[in-house]
């Protein structure tokens, strides 16, 4: 299957600085893939070029478009939410269903509007009487009416309470996802979207830093809670992590990097388990913060 977000040597300068370095990337059709990195590494850029809004070098297929040439005929088949849902203060949830419909020939009225009848949201409900979580359960109802085959997240939680974050995501996968739609998702709420992602892409410093399916990642990557004993030997096979957690050595080991290190050979060290996204990311990401 051809990819739907294709990208070779994509880079992107402001001036002497570079927000994105030459990356290459592809994401197949049917899956949900988190695009993770700190503040200023990358991602929104990288979104920002998928969805032509900015110009850029190098190569980038968006669906089989090109993002700079055919950006028209790009947005009829992909949904946007950003960490900002800016809407007028006077629109009423009624006249964003009207407009919606009338600028977009693949939105389903009655499909957005089974959705607002689980909310709280009313038809004549302004977006000055809503919430941060209202307004984006009517973002989020506009695009799961529209059957476009790639939806793009950039940070859609941000700001929302645990229980709106929780709703949102479920409420993607089972009224919008299915084998034929494409999601990427930025957010720094890792622990919250590690149970839908199919795959994770990290960008640190406009390069990625790790591109993988969820099932490598649970082949791949082991933490180890190091028996006190066992220390200098767990060293010795050269972890690309360390902690400590209750006077005990915590170790994460690629067993790729290691030269094909098995999980029994890593449980003779100590308890073994596979490590969160978070903890992944926060190993890759060491020092960037500092």
């Amino acid at each position: 299957m051809s990819a739907v977000l294709s990208a070779r040597g994509l880079t992107k300068r402001y001036g002497k600085r570079v927000a994105v370095d030459g990356i290459d990337f592809e994401i197949p059709a049917g899956r949900i893939v988190g695009l993770i990195g700190p503040n200023g590494s990358g991602k929104t850029t990288t979104l920002k070029a998928a969805l032509g809004l900015i110009p850029f070098e190098g190569e980038l297929s968006v669906l089989g478009y090109d993002p700079r040439t055919q950006r028209d005929a790009l947005m009829q088949e992909v949904c946007f939410i950003a960490d900002v849902a800016i809407l007028p203060r006077w629109l009423r949830v009624k006249d964003a269903i009207d407009f919606v419909a009338g600028v977009h020939p693949r939105f389903d009225r009655s499909k957005a509007e089974r959705y607002i009848a689980n909310t709280k949201l009313q038809p004549t409900m302004k977006v000055k009487q809503m919430s941060k979580g209202m307004i984006v359960q009517l973002h989020l109802a506009l695009v799961m009416a529209i059957d476009a085959r790639l939806l793009v997240l950039d940070e859609p939680t941000l700001g929302l309470d645990i229980i709106y974050r929780k709703t949102f995501y479920q409420n993607l996968l089972e009224d919008y996802f299915d084998e034929g739609k494409t999601i990427v998702i930025t957010t720094h709420q890792v622990e919250e979207v590690e149970h839908i992602l199919t795959d994770l892409l990290f960008i640190r410093d406009g390069k990625i830093a790790l591109s993988a399916t969820m099932d490598e990642i649970g082949e791949r990557y082991v933490e180890v809670m190091v028996n006190n004993d066992k220390v200098a030997a767990a060293n010795a096979l050269q972890p690309i992590d360390q902690r400590t957690v209750f006077g005990k050595s915590v170790m994460l080991f690629d067993a790729m990097r290691a030269g094909g290190l098995s999980r029994d050979q890593l449980t003779a060290l100590g308890d073994v388990r596979n490590p969160s996204v978070a903890d992944l990311f926060v190993a890759t990401m060491k020092g960037t913060y500092a």
